[in-house]
């Protein structure tokens, strides 16, 4: 059963930072790729970033702001959010994409910016 768990979520005030943690657990196969969606308010869900394959992906809206990286042996995947804005607000989620077991998604946390 695999297993992904965020944590770190919270209310932050308008420049301020936060740091998302995934944890994965399980009996798992190779990762090919993990990534950080969110989702606002009546949104859909968008990536925000992502690293596999040896590259790492941002979106436009949070480049320079943003850092997804991995540690423990691709068990911990963190997202380190610096000069937030109210708009970067929401529901944050880990992906993680396995060589067999296909596509897994956490629980989700939320993320309250303020102005």
């Amino acid at each position: 059963q695999v297993q992904l768990v965020e944590s770190g979520g919270g209310l932050v005030q308008a420049g301020g930072s936060l740091r998302l943690s995934c944890t994965i657990s399980g009996t798992i196969s190779r990762l090919n790729a993990v990534a950080w969606y969110r989702q606002g308010p009546g949104k859909q869900r968008d990536m925000v970033a992502s690293v596999g394959g040896g590259t790492t992906n941002y979106a436009n809206s949070v480049k320079g702001r943003f850092t997804i990286s991995i540690n423990n042996a691709w068990k911990t995947v963190t997202l380190q959010k610096n000069t937030l804005k109210p708009e970067d607000a929401g529901v944050y989620y880990c992906n993680a994409d396995f060589s067999l077991q296909g596509a897994y998604w956490g629980q989700g946390t939320q993320d309250t910016v303020s102005t």
